[in-house]
């Protein structure tokens, strides 16, 4: 499984041609305490930085880009009922939805885990 980062904070995990999407830790420490999650309905068509989905905390919202174009196979249903899990483990079970990639190039265009280190390291 390959995992990759965009600049909005959002993470992808690759098994296949499918893809698993959430936030990052950086991203969820910055939001805060989470309270309100809204996920894409599965069968969602979305292209590279499409708004895929709505996270509302305490301190702000904020929307989650998608980052590669697919389908959507299934949003995390589990994040309606406990939308915590994206602050109690947001690079797992807290992720957001999963989507069937359309091209597997735009990855290219992603970071992967040392050159986002290095990326948070700046902000």
């Amino acid at each position: 499984m390959s995992r990759y980062f965009t600049q909005d904070h959002e993470w992808i995990d690759i098994e296949g041609e499918t893809g698993t999407v959430g936030i990052s830790e950086y991203a969820q420490s910055q939001l805060g305490d989470i309270v309100f999650v809204d996920v894409p309905a599965g069968g969602k068509q979305l292209a590279k930085g499409d708004e895929a989905a709505v996270v509302e905390s305490v301190k702000a919202a904020s929307d989650v880009y998608s980052p590669v174009s697919g389908t959507v196979i299934e949003g995390n249903v589990a994040l309606a009922d406990d939308p915590a899990l994206v602050n109690t483990a947001p690079e797992a079970g807290g992720w957001f939805f999963k989507i069937t990639l359309i091209d597997v190039g735009e990855l290219g265009e992603l970071m992967d885990e040392a050159a986002y280190a290095a990326f948070v390291a700046k902000l």
